[in-house]
């Protein structure tokens, strides 16, 4: 890999002179390779992929100056993206995470996510569409959120999942979904807050001074609820940041049901992009969604 291209837009978007001395792979999910590259003073870390990816790039770079700019949780700050010798790369920002997510670092997390929530606009959707995964993500903006989450997100997946081969079973009962959405909003309105949007615990972390950061995201203003909803997939965040987030922005009681529905929309998308069980999953939560309907 020949660096000094990546090299010089650092240098160039720092106006600092950086040759870096060390480039360590430092792994980058299922999606990405990733590397650190460091002069000893100055680390950056790098994210690479085809260079057909590069809109990709350029969508998180957006996504993550939108959450940097609602001043709430910490985000690594993007410093250029571009492509060099067949890959896209987007370089960051880098940040140790070596910190452990203790009573404080939880407490300020819940808090601070709640605060980018109030960060708001007056459309559901975003400035350009993105990625889900390596799932396109379409953000139309929607004044309605019903027909939004209908259109751009349920509806999107399900045509995905029929294109790879989902049942007909979870394809009709999705239908029978979508077509009753309005009752799970009758005496709800959400607000279109800035959202995360894949705010799972494999995308946040905490600094080795205590601070919380969130990174590789998906995101678009919509429902709180639905990235409170991500939060409890794999596993959850804990008592301490729930508690802390409702101290400052209480939930609705019926997000209980809800976040289900929120859900479903990963579970898809997890489907599409792996197969296997995620759609016994999905029906499964789609007949959760059905008998609240009945």
């Amino acid at each position: 890999m020949d660096w000094s291209p990546i090299e010089k837009q650092i240098s160039d978007a720092t106006g600092t002179k950086f040759n870096a001395r060390i480039q360590q792979n430092v792994g980058g999910g299922c999606i990405n390779s990733a590397y650190r590259l460091t002069n000893g003073g100055q680390s950056f870390f790098v994210k690479l992929n085809s260079a057909s990816q590069l809109d990709m790039f350029v969508a998180e770079s957006k996504g993550l100056d939108e959450m940097a700019a609602a001043s709430a949780v910490r985000v690594p700050k993007p410093v250029c993206c571009g492509t060099t010798g067949g890959q896209a790369y987007l370089v960051m920002e880098n940040l140790n995470l070596g910190g452990r997510g203790g009573t404080a670092a939880m407490q300020q997390f819940g808090q601070q996510l709640a605060v980018m929530h109030r960060y708001r606009r007056s459309e559901f959707g975003w400035q350009r569409d993105n990625t889900i995964g390596s799932t396109p993500q379409p953000n139309q903006p929607q004044k309605d959120w019903t027909v939004f989450w209908r259109e751009q997100r349920l509806g999107f997946q399900l045509r995905l999942a029929e294109k790879h081969g989902a049942g007909r079973s979870l394809l009709d009962k999705g239908e029978r979904l979508m077509s009753d959405l309005d009752v799970f909003f009758i005496d709800y309105r959400p607000e279109p807050s800035l959202l995360h949007g894949d705010l799972w615990s494999g995308n946040y972390g905490i600094t080795e001074q205590g601070e919380p950061v969130i990174f590789d995201p998906a995101v678009y203003f919509g429902d709180r609820e639905a990235d409170l909803a991500m939060t409890e997939l794999f596993g959850g965040f804990g008592t301490t940041f729930y508690s802390a987030y409702d101290g400052v922005w209480p939930l609705d009681p019926g997000y209980a049901v809800r976040k289900t529905l929120y859900n479903l929309y990963h579970i898809l998308n997890h489907f599409n992009l792996f197969g296997g069980g995620y759609a016994g999953q999905a029906e499964a939560m789609t007949d959760s969604l059905l008998r609240e309907l009945a």
